[in-house]
């Protein structure tokens, strides 16, 4: 398990997938008889395959787990773990409303749990995922206020992630500049999973500047990095072309010839 772990913060999401698999499938007398193993191993099996974006059919599966670990005497944070990946899932299909919800009772859990456990990095999870769901409602100066108040208590891959939360919100407020600012400013380097957010961001702020050819040629290097890194059916190929295609469509058209010229 530490193993895999260790895979999963290095993005080998599509090894982590396989052998946590292979891991679930074992015959229950090499888990002494004890689900709990099991169930990790299923955890870490759906978690790689949400950050890697490969998300069809995940979703029934992480609700059928969470019921299985709501039964249970399960560590809790197993659980939480499960309830966060859905709720990226969710942010993928555009619920929203939904996911402000989950994330909501995710960290009301999570308050109850500190005095038991490590569970910051979790929380930090929640908190982005809440961030991303109030700029799917347009609701930016909260998201402001969620990714700015948690980002210095951040680092690695929540920080990059915290830190593109942060200049999207702005984007979304109209303050550009701003957003150009925060875009530059020294921040961990984003995990695979992260693969072309800032860029978008910072495409998003360059373009709202009236800069279009670097935002262009910042969309395209972020479509570009989410086809390497990413699965094919990964939502963010889908915004990162639609964020490029309404960059490009905002281009000023071509000179014409003149009628008097007689050109054709």
């Amino acid at each position: 398990m530490r193993r895999l772990l260790e895979q999963l913060a290095t993005g080998e999401y599509e090894e982590v997938e396989a052998r946590a698999q292979a891991l679930a499938a074992r015959p229950r007398r090499v888990w002494d008889r004890s689900p709990e193993p099991v169930w990790l191993a299923r955890t870490f099996a759906l978690t790689a395959a949400v950050l890697h974006g490969r998300r069809e059919h995940v979703l029934p599966e992480l609700e059928r787990l969470a019921v299985e670990l709501q039964q249970s005497s399960a560590d809790r944070t197993i659980l939480l773990v499960v309830r966060v990946n859905r709720a990226v899932v969710l942010l993928g299909e555009e619920h929203y409303a939904k996911v402000e919800s989950e994330a909501a009772d995710i960290l009301r859990e999570v308050t109850r749990l500190a005095h038991l456990t490590h569970v910051a990095d979790i929380e930090l999870s929640a908190l982005a995922c809440l961030a991303e769901a109030l700029c799917g409602q347009s609701r930016f100066a909260e998201a402001e206020a969620v990714a700015r108040g948690n980002l210095a208590r951040a680092t690695g891959n929540r920080a990059a992630s915290l830190r593109c939360l942060l200049v999207r919100s702005l984007n979304g407020q109209g303050r550009y500049e701003e957003a150009l600012a925060e875009s530059q400013q020294p921040t961990p380097p984003a995990s695979r999973a992260g693969s072309g957010q800032s860029a978008m961001a910072l495409a998003a702020a360059l373009h709202g500047l009236g800069r279009r050819d670097e935002a262009k040629a910042t969309a395209r290097q972020a479509l570009e990095t989410c086809e390497q890194f990413l699965h094919p059916t990964h939502p963010r190929l889908r915004e990162a072309q639609e964020l490029l295609t309404h960059i490009t469509a905002s281009d000023p058209p071509p000179d014409t010839p003149d009628a008097d010229t007689g050109s054709s």
